[in-house]
């Protein structure tokens, strides 16, 4: 059988790798991801070698474009999209307080909606985690610290008394103080977007850390500063709205977590067109790709919630049927955006396609993956053809489960580099049998029969079968039915080719 990977589903925004365990699910979900991420086919790359494939995958994981996560009973929603987790107030404390972190398929979500913003500068480069802040420059009377900002390109914060190294403070004047000047100094960074306060509802001015935290000597107040690109100066933009409803407050700086990201970029954007001296600003053209494996071990409905509508191509944002939701807990409005892929993997000898969970499967394109036997043609270990005796032992499994309960090729690939009998009986002492005992629940007189064991030599049996006397163990013979036979695995026929050949011959 030849494993159906059809281009025509490659860049469908939702799909599902399903078959019998060892037919490669996982292992295509890296060219998949290259594949959508690169907008190439997957005929080119399984052209290249694999590992210039992967290492190229490695980079996309590593700068964001791929995120991959494993579903299994314990995961939920808080994991998944966002919830609420202890966190300890400091390294020195032990007082817990709680935060709303978001989960890992939100974070991909975020990342995916930022804009692209590169400097014409060179050798100057911008984060691509970019977060959004709020300042206040200077207080409300005091107009000259905002101009200044503004006239030379930074944002200013006081608390100058604590001096200009506060690597070494340990007291604050209170926690809100701390809070401010850490996140100033260690959460804000280079490409992140500052919008400065105009009122409760209303921002001035937009722009981008473009620098490090700097003591600035030379001013009398507010030293603190950090270098910034203003892309709009002098407006009066009302963000209530998108801040779902929530006024902006006079804390010096923090993070707006609630704003709408979409919306913020489109503000960005509309000035951003008749500004081009240092900075090229877009929409975000990347692709990202989220890969859950084992995605039928999940409680579905308890790890996507409100998500499994928002997933669908026509109810994404920028769709004609977007759909939003507000989150329960951070009371943030979210969407799906266009340039998410997910990608998902199912193993059918974990559960049934047929149990799935239906509205997940009306939703994801299902593609199935069987035993690809063409790729252990001409592996032979001392006499033994493994590519014709895996095709005998899933022909037999068919007839006495069904197809989805068969066995991969990945179990055998490893024959190919290492061709020997000490490898072949390690794959079937701790994979193979293991696996037939799961699928037969111990019914070792099936599993004989799967190996051939029914029709060869005692020497050559996998499961030996031994008959019971039961008069040498009942005092009488009981009125029960009782098996005539009892079994075991014998070892020594793993390391005899001849056991192997008799599968298939």
């Amino acid at each position: 059988m030849k494993t159906d990977v059809g281009e025509a589903s490659l860049y469908e925004k939702n799909i599902v790798l399903y078959g019998p365990p060892g037919t490669g699910k996982t292992y295509y979900t890296v060219i998949y991801a290259v594949a959508i991420i690169e907008n190439t086919t997957l005929e080119k790359l399984r052209a290249e070698p694999y590992e210039e494939v992967l290492s190229r995958y490695t980079v996309y994981k590593k700068e964001g474009q791929v995120a991959f996560t494993t579903f299994h009973q314990s995961f939920g929603y808080e994991e998944f999209i966002e919830g609420i987790k202890p966190v300890l107030d400091d390294e020195v404390s032990d007082q817990v307080r709680y935060k709303i972190e978001p989960g890992i398929f939100k974070q991909l979500c975020e990342q995916a909606q930022q804009l692209e913003i590169s400097s014409l500068i060179p050798n100057q480069s911008f984060s691509t985690d970019t977060r959004i802040w709020k300042v206040s420059l200077g207080r409300r009377e005091n107009v000259q610290t905002k101009r200044d900002c503004f006239e030379n390109n930074y944002i200013r914060i006081g608390w100058d008394d604590l001096g200009a190294n506060i690597a070494d403070e340990t007291e604050f004047p209170n926690t809100s103080v701390k809070k401010i000047i850490s996140d100033f100094y260690d959460e804000m960074s280079i490409g992140d977007i500052v919008l400065s306060l105009g009122d409760q509802k209303h921002i001035d001015a937009i722009g981008i850390i473009k620098g490090e935290p700097e003591w600035l000597e030379q001013v009398d107040y507010y030293k603190r500063s950090r270098k910034v690109e203003w892309i709009a100066k002098d407006i009066w933009e009302d963000v209530y709205k998108s801040n779902q409803q929530t006024n902006l407050t006079l804390a010096t700086v923090y993070e707006l977590k609630k704003i709408n990201r979409e919306e913020i970029n489109q503000l960005i954007l509309r000035y951003a067109e008749n500004k081009r001296d240092d900075l090229e600003i877009e929409e975000n053209k990347k692709k990202y790709v989220f890969i859950i494996d084992e995605i039928n071990r999940g409680n579905i409905s308890k790890i996507l919630g409100e998500l499994i509508t928002l997933i669908e191509p026509t109810k994404r944002l920028g769709a004609p049927e977007q759909m939003k939701v507000q989150l329960p807990y951070s009371k943030s409005e979210f969407g799906v955006p266009q340039n998410v892929y997910i990608i998902g993997t199912m193993n059918t000898a974990d559960r049934s396609i047929a149990l799935m969970d239906t509205a997940l499967r009306r939703r994801f394109r299902f593609i199935e993956m069987m035993p690809n036997l063409q790729v252990l043609e001409g592996i032979n270990v001392e006499g033994i053809d493994i590519q014709k005796m895996v095709d005998t032992i899933n022909k037999r499994i068919e007839v006495l489960f069904d197809r989805e309960h068969t066995i991969g090729h990945a179990y055998f690939l490893n024959l190919k580099k290492e061709p020997t009998m000490a490898n072949l009986a390690g794959i079937f002492e701790n994979a193979i049998i293991p696996l037939l005992q799961e699928y037969f629940y111990e019914d070792y007189s099936k599993i004989q029969l799967i190996l051939g064991d029914n029709a060869k030599a005692n020497n050559l049996k996998f499961i030996l079968d031994t008959p019971v006397q039961m008069d040498n163990i009942f005092k009488a013979i009981p009125d029960v039915d009782l098996p005539e036979s009892k079994y075991c695995i014998q070892k020594s026929a793993f390391q005899d080719s001849q056991s192997y050949i008799g599968i298939y011959e």
